[in-house]
C-alpha cells in the first residue's frame, strides 16, 4: 500500500525546518517546482502502488526526493543518504520528513526501485519537470543538439568470460589474477559474467577498451536543459540510432528543427534520415568524405549550432563528477537507463534557480 507524503509534527518539537533553512537558498525555488512534478505525478504512483494492500510504503515522493540530493551533492551510496538524513536538517527538510521522524532504512530504495521502473518514472518525471509553467517557458521548440557519452559499468574486466564457459577462471582469491595476453575478446563471443547487458568498447583509437553502457542526451539549444535521454548498449551505431529515436517526436510536433552534432554523426543514411523528417543537419562535418553540403552550411545558424552544441558536454560533465555517474552502481540496461535519465533531470534542476532569477 502507498504511504502518505504528509507530514505530521511533533507535539513537543521546538525546532521548525522552514526557519532553519535561508529564504534564499538554491534549494527552496527547487523543491518548490519538484514538489509541484511529484503532486502530478499522484495517479502513477497510486497504479504503482496497489492501495489498500499491506502495509503503507516509504512514500514515493520522499524515495525521489533523496535521490535528487543524492545527485545534486554527489553523494556515494544510499546508505551515505540515509546518514545524513540523521542528522543534516537540510536534508530532512528538502526530503519531506520532520525532526522527530525516524529516517528509512536503506534497503527501501532496492525494495522500490523496481516498481519506479517498471512504471518508467524517470522519464515521467523528466517529462514533468520539462512540462512545468515556469520550466516550459525556457525551452526552444526549433533548435537541439545531441551526443552520447559511455558510462562505465559496474564490472571487472575479468567477469569478461567466453559465452560458451570455455577458459581458464581466474585464480582464486577477492581479487585472482588473470592473464588475457593474447587472448581475442569480442562481445560476439564473450559476456560478462557480473553484469551481461555491459559492452567491450573503446572510446577511439589507442584508447583502453571498457565495459560500459552508452547514454545519449537531447538538449535544446536556449539555455541548454535536457529534453530526452536514453542509455543504450554500447556499439558504433548507438549513437546515431539513439539520435534519430529522440529527435523524432519534436520534428512531428514543431515545422524545421536544427539538430547539431559532432563528426561522429557525419554520416550520409543519419543525414538523410534527418532531411526526411525535415530536421535539418548541423553535424559537423569530416575533413574528407563528408555528407554536409552547401545546402547546410551555407546558414548563419549552422555556425552558432556548431558553437552552441558543445554545450551538451556541460551535461556530461556535470552527470560524471558531481552527480558521480562516470561509473554505474547499478546493473543491468534497465536500472542503470533509470539512473541515468533520472540524474539528467537532477540536472535540469540544479540550474533552474538561476535561470529563473535570469527570466524573472
Amino acid at each position: 500500500m502507498r504511504g502518505s507524503d504528509q507530514r505530521s509534527g511533533s507535539l513537543f518539537s521546538y525546532v521548525d525546518l522552514e526557519s532553519r533553512v535561508r529564504r534564499d537558498h538554491p534549494l527552496r525555488p527547487i523543491r518548490v517546482i519538484v514538489n509541484e512534478v511529484l503532486a502530478s505525478l499522484s495517479a502513477d504512483f497510486e497504479a504503482i502502488y496497489a492501495s489498500g494492500v499491506g502495509r503503507p510504503s516509504i512514500p514515493p515522493e520522499r524515495l525521489l526526493r533523496a535521490l535528487l540530493l543524492q545527485a545534486f551533492y554527489g553523494i556515494r551510496s544510499e546508505r551515505q543518504i540515509m546518514e545524513r538524513l540523521e542528522y543534516d536538517l537540510l536534508f530532512r527538510w528538502f526530503a519531506g520528513l520532520g525532526v522527530d521522524d525516524a529516517a528509512w532504512d536503506q534497503t527501501t530504495f532496492g525494495k522500490n526501485r523496481d516498481r519506479l521502473l517498471a512504471g518508467d518514472v524517470a522519464h515521467k518525471f523528466l517529462a514533468a519537470v520539462l512540462a512545468h509553467p515556469k520550466v516550459n517557458r525556457l525551452l526552444s521548440t526549433d533548435h537541439f543538439s545531441v551526443d552520447g557519452t559511455l558510462i562505465e559499468a559496474w564490472a571487472s574486466m575479468k567477469s569478461f568470460r567466453p559465452r560458451d564457459g570455455s577458459g581458464d577462471p581466474p585464480a582464486p582469491g577477492r581479487n585472482g589474477e588473470a592473464d588475457f595476453h593474447g587472448q581475442s575478446r569480442r562481445n560476439d563471443t564473450h559476456a560478462s559474467t557480473t553484469d551481461p547487458d555491459a559492452r567491450l568498447y573503446r572510446k577511439g583509437p589507442g584508447q583502453e577498451a571498457k565495459l560500459c553502457f552508452m547514454g545519449h542526451a537531447l538538449m535544446e539549444n536556449r539555455h541548454g536543459l535536457v529534453v530526452d535521454a536514453c542509455l543504450t548498449h554500447a556499439d558504433g551505431h548507438a549513437e546515431r540510432i539513439a539520435a534519430l529515436h529522440m529527435i523524432e517526436p519534436h520534428a512531428e510536433r514543431a515545422g524545421r528543427i536544427t539538430l547539431g552534432a559532432d563528426k561522429g554523426y557525419d554520416v550520409e543514411d543519419f543525414v538523410n534520415e534527418l532531411r526526411s523528417l525535415n530536421v535539418a543537419p548541423h553535424v559537423a562535418a569530416k575533413a574528407k568524405g563528408s555528407a554536409i553540403d552547401g545546402r547546410t552550411t551555407r546558414h548563419s545558424g549552422y555556425k552558432l549550432s556548431q558553437v552552441i552544441r558543445k554545450r551538451i558536454e556541460e551535461v556530461f560533465g556535470w552527470t560524471k563528477s558531481a552527480a558521480g555517474l562516470r561509473k554505474t552502481r547499478h546493473r543491468g540496461l534497465g536500472r542503470v537507463g533509470w539512473q541515468f535519465t533520472f540524474t539528467l533531470a537532477a540536472y535540469n534542476l540544479i540550474r533552474l534557480p538561476r535561470l529563473l532569477a535570469q527570466a524573472a
